[in-house]
């Protein structure tokens, strides 16, 4: 779960030009104020995820050497 929702989040980023965000309203205004609020909230979210993801890996990690 953990995995696709970082993939799903991933890609919801705006690239060089433009990406699945601008749907969501990430490209309003983003010439003139730089970063939009929605860009900010996905990036917070992001952030959140892959560290989710970090911990989740390492545990499953630590559990499998220990099975081993």
């Amino acid at each position: 779960m953990i995995s696709l929702s970082l993939v799903v989040l991933v890609l919801l980023h705006s690239g060089k030009g433009g990406g699945l965000s601008d749907m969501f309203g990430g490209g309003l205004g983003a010439s003139a104020a730089g970063s939009t609020v929605v860009e900010k909230n996905l990036d917070r979210i992001t952030v959140v995820v892959a560290i989710a993801f970090g911990f989740t890996t390492l545990a499953l990690a630590l559990q499998l050497d220990g099975v081993a």
